[in-house]
């Protein structure tokens, strides 16, 4: 499973013109299944962005986690970070997950990110979305299962 993580003042998502979910003070995250994956990665990914500290204390240092600052996370589904992008100047994405699978562990994500107990508004699974931001900071990490 792969993430990429912003934190934002604020974002939203636009589908057809129409704002299909909306956020403050909170994380932006982009999240793939790849062909490997399961719930654990799913599940470890959710506890971990809950309880990652991102967001500044009083003394301006990032001690603060998604939970403490009472945060609300746009979780967008997106295929496109499994690109192998080294061979040819088409990319592949032949690593990611396929679109059932995906989508059962982008749900199971979700979910289990709420239950933790981040506020989560969501995406439209396999449609072509408009993400609006403001990062804040810039602050964007990258998580890989892969690494952990």
């Amino acid at each position: 499973m792969k993430a990429v993580l912003q934190r934002v003042a604020g974002a939203s998502v636009d589908l057809d013109g129409e704002t299909i979910a909306a956020i403050g003070l909170g994380l932006v995250v982009l999240v793939c299944a790849e062909k490997s994956d399961d719930e654990a990665e799913a599940d470890f990914f959710a506890r971990k962005i809950a309880h990652m500290r991102l967001f500044a204390d009083a003394e301006r240092k990032t001690n603060r986690s998604l939970l403490d600052v009472k945060g609300e996370a746009l979780a967008i589904s997106q295929f496109t970070l499994a690109a192998d992008w080294r061979k040819g100047n088409r990319p592949s994405f032949s690593d990611a997950a396929d679109p059932a699978t995906a989508e059962r562990l982008y749900e199971h994500f979700c979910e289990k990110l709420a239950a933790e107990g981040v506020p989560v508004k969501k995406g439209r699974f396999r449609s072509h979305m408009r993400v609006n931001l403001v990062n804040d900071g810039p602050v964007t990490i990258w998580m890989d299962s892969a690494d952990r």
